[in-house]
């Protein structure tokens, strides 16, 4: 009788490991694999508040970057109500944030941003609206991340840019998840839902 009680526990502690265990190995085997793209590199900027901000601030924490600016009539009120969902999704959490560089700082300044980020609705401290000097600016998109800026008189809005997010890890990496042909996607788009979606799970999986 002994050894059919032994049998019994041994049978209902494994039925309760399987209960708890399965489904984290399941979850586990449907995250992404996040490779690393490349390092940020060092950066200091001004935000809406007037604050000066630099990578190190972002240091321990998951971070989205983009690189957009408050006039832009075309892309740009697209990215930033895209943004607003991974806001809205980790607003209370203090492991993320945001980095939205201005490619037009000259017009860009604190204030300007400041009114920006109550218009649309930006409540996240830890989502820093960055504004500073123009050739640094274009300097960490164009070789710190490979994300295009550029001036073009010739286009509405005078500035030519990517609609592209990047995520970062609390060690200051780019990452990115890999698409179906086992490639890294470099960068998330921001215009995509889809890649909205992709984003806001990848973060989660830094996490």
């Amino acid at each position: 009788m002994k050894k059919q009680y032994s049998y019994i526990g041994i049978s209902f502690i494994i039925l309760i490991f399987g209960i708890w265990a399965v489904p984290k190995i399941i979850n586990s085997l449907s995250q992404p694999e996040l490779d690393v793209i490349g390092t940020v590199q060092a950066f200091s900027f001004t935000n809406q508040n007037g604050k000066t901000i630099t990578n190190k601030d972002f240091e321990g924490k998951v971070y989205v970057v983009e690189f957009f600016f408050t006039t832009c009539p075309s892309i740009c009120p697209i990215m930033t109500e895209n943004m607003i969902k991974i806001q809205n999704e980790y607003l209370g959490n203090p492991k993320v944030g945001i980095a939205s560089f201005s490619i037009d700082p000259e017009y860009d300044t604190p204030e300007i941003l400041k009114e920006y980020a109550t218009n649309k609705g930006i409540t996240k401290p830890q989502w820093h609206l960055l504004t500073g000097e123009k050739d640094a600016v274009f300097k960490l998109a164009n070789e710190g991340f490979n994300i295009y800026v550029g001036e073009a008189s010739e286009v509405e809005g005078g500035f030519e840019h990517s609609g592209f997010f990047a995520l970062i890890d609390q060690e200051g990496n780019i990452r990115s998840r890999k698409d179906e042909n086992g490639n890294p996607i470099i960068y998330y788009d921001g215009l995509d839902d889809k890649g909205i979606q992709m984003l806001k799970e990848d973060i989660k999986v830094l996490l």
